[in-house]
C-alpha cells in the first residue's frame, strides 16, 4: 500500500498533468516558464521525485506538443528548453530513448530546415542534437543516419547567427570523431560547404576539416578544388584558416595536385586578371588601381601560402621549385594591379632566394643587378622600383624562369659538367 504521503504527491501530479491537458497556449507557455525555473539542471532521480516518479508522463506530453506545433513555433523554444531538461539529466538514459521512439532527432532536424522559425529555436534545435550525440556513438550513428550531416550542413550555410553556426561546428566535430561509420560523411559534408557564400561557414568547416585530418585517414581528392577555391576570399579569417589547412593536407597523397593548383593560381588567364585599364593604354607610365577581382584575391593568397608551405618542409620547397613556382611568383610580383600579390610574392620569393643558390642566380640574371640589389635590401618594397616596363613583361606570363633554373640546379648539383 501507498503511504498517505505518496498518495498526496501522486494526486498533486495529476492535478498537474490535467492543468496541462486542459490549458491553451497562454497558459501552458506560463507552465514551462515554471517548469524551466524550477528544474534546470537536476538529475534524474530529482525530476523523478518532483514528479512523484512520473517524469515520463510530462516529458510524454512535451514530445506530443512538440510533434503537433514545431512547424508553427507555438512556445517552441520554450519547448525544446523544457526537453532539454529531460535530455540533459544525469542518469537519464531512458529520457532520451523516450525521445528518440517518437522520432525526435528527425523533428529537430526538421526545424533546422524551416526558414519561418526563429534562429534562437533552431539553436536551441541543434543543442538537444549535441545532448544526443553527447550520449555515445550509436546515438551518433543514429543522426548521421537521418541525414544529420546534410541537415546541420545547410543549417551552417544559411545560418544568420555566429552563435548557432559555431554551435553546428562543434556538433559536426563531435560527429566526426568517435563514429567510425560515418566520419567520412561528416568530412565530405563539411568539404561541401566551403563553396558557400558564407564566410563564417568556410572559416568553421575549414577548421573542422582540419581537426578531422588524423581520423578520416587518406585525404580525398575532391578536397582539393574547393580548398584552393576560397583562397579567392575576401576574409582574411578565410585565408588563414586555408592555409592552417593545406599545411595538414601537404603530409597526404594530395600534395603533388595541392601544390600543382596552388602554383597555377599564381598565373591566372591573362585576359582575366591582367588587364590594364584605358588610361593605361594611352600613356604606359599611368597605369591606375582597379578594384581587385577574385584572380588577383586568389594570386595573392596562393602566393603567400607557397611561402609557408615551403618554409615549413625543405621537400616541399623543392617540389615546388620543379612545378615553375618561381616563374610564377615572378609573375605575380609584375601584377601592379594588385599590391597584395607583390607583396606576398616578394616575400615567398625571398626564402626561395635565400634557400637555394641556383635561384638566387637566375632571378639576379633576370632582374639585373640594381634591381635585384633592391630587391634583396628590401623584399617587401622592392616591387615599388620597378617601371611599368619591367612589371609588364613579368606579369605578361613571357620570361620563363624555369629553363634556367634548371640548367643551374644540375650545375649545382654535377659541378664537373659545368
Amino acid at each position: 500500500m501507498t503511504s498517505v504521503k505518496e498518495q498526496e504527491a501522486i494526486r498533486k501530479l495529476m492535478v498537474f498533468l490535467q492543468e496541462w491537458d486542459s490549458a491553451r497556449k497562454v497558459a501552458r507557455s506560463r507552465i514551462l516558464d515554471n517548469f524551466i525555473k524550477s528544474n534546470d539542471g537536476k538529475t534524474e532521480p530529482e525530476l523523478e521525485l518532483e514528479f512523484s516518479q512520473g517524469a515520463s508522463l510530462f516529458l510524454a506530453r512535451l514530445t506530443a506538443w512538440l510533434r503537433m506545433t514545431y512547424m508553427y513555433s507555438t512556445c517552441l523554444y520554450k519547448l525544446l528548453k523544457s526537453i532539454g531538461i529531460f535530455l540533459s539529466a544525469a542518469s537519464g538514459r531512458r529520457y532520451l530513448t523516450e525521445f528518440l521512439e517518437i522520432g525526435g532527432v528527425l523533428i529537430l532536424l526538421e526545424i533546422l530546415g524551416l526558414n519561418h522559425l526563429k534562429e534562437e529555436d533552431k539553436r536551441e534545435s541543434v543543442k538537444l542534437l549535441q545532448l544526443i550525440a553527447d550520449a555515445g556513438r550509436k546515438y551518433k550513428e543514429f543522426i548521421c543516419e537521418s541525414y544529420g550531416v546534410r541537415s546541420l550542413a545547410e543549417f551552417l550555410v544559411t545560418s544568420n547567427s555566429a552563435e548557432a553556426q559555431e554551435d553546428v561546428q562543434v556538433l559536426l566535430d563531435s560527429l566526426g570523431h568517435s563514429n567510425p561509420k560515418y566520419q567520412n560523411q561528416v568530412y565530405k559534408g563539411l568539404i561541401a560547404v566551403l563553396p558557400c557564400a558564407s564566410h563564417r561557414a568556410q572559416q568553421l568547416a575549414l577548421q573542422t576539416l582540419r581537426g578531422m585530418q588524423d581520423v578520416v585517414g587518406e585525404v580525398p581528392s575532391v578536397l582539393v578544388e574547393p580548398v584552393l577555391g576560397v583562397l579567392c576570399s575576401v576574409h582574411l579569417e578565410v585565408q588563414y584558416e586555408a592555409v592552417q589547412l593545406l599545411k595538414a593536407l601537404v603530409a597526404h597523397e594530395v600534395r603533388p595536385s595541392l601544390l600543382k593548383g596552388l602554383v597555377a593560381l599564381l598565373t591566372p588567364p591573362r585576359k582575366k586578371a591582367f588587364t590594364f585599364c584605358n588610361e593605361t593604354a594611352k600613356d604606359p607610365t599611368a597605369l591606375c588601381l582597379r578594384e581587385p577581382v577574385l584572380e588577383y584575391i586568389q594570386q595573392a593568397a596562393a602566393a603567400k601560402a607557397v611561402g609557408v608551405l615551403a618554409k615549413e618542409s625543405a621537400e616541399v620547397a623543392e617540389e615546388l621549385i620543379q612545378l615553375k613556382v618561381v616563374h610564377g611568383l615572378m609573375v605575380a610580383v609584375g601584377n601592379l594591379d594588385h599590391v597584395a600579390s607583390q607583396r606576398h610574392a616578394s616575400i615567398s620569393l625571398e626564402y626561395f632566394v635565400h634557400t637555394f643558390p641556383f635561384v638566387e642566380e637566375c632571378i639576379k640574371k633576370a632582374l639585373g643587378h640594381t634591381l635585384f640589389q633592391h630587391f634583396m635590401d628590401s623584399p617587401e618594397t622592392w616591387y615599388t622600383k620597378m617601371d611599368p616596363v619591367q612589371a609588364e613583361e613579368l606579369a605578361s606570363n613571357i620570361v620563363d624562369f624555369s629553363r634556367d633554373i634548371a640548367r643551374m640546379q644540375s650545375r649545382e648539383t654535377n659541378p664537373g659538367l659545368s
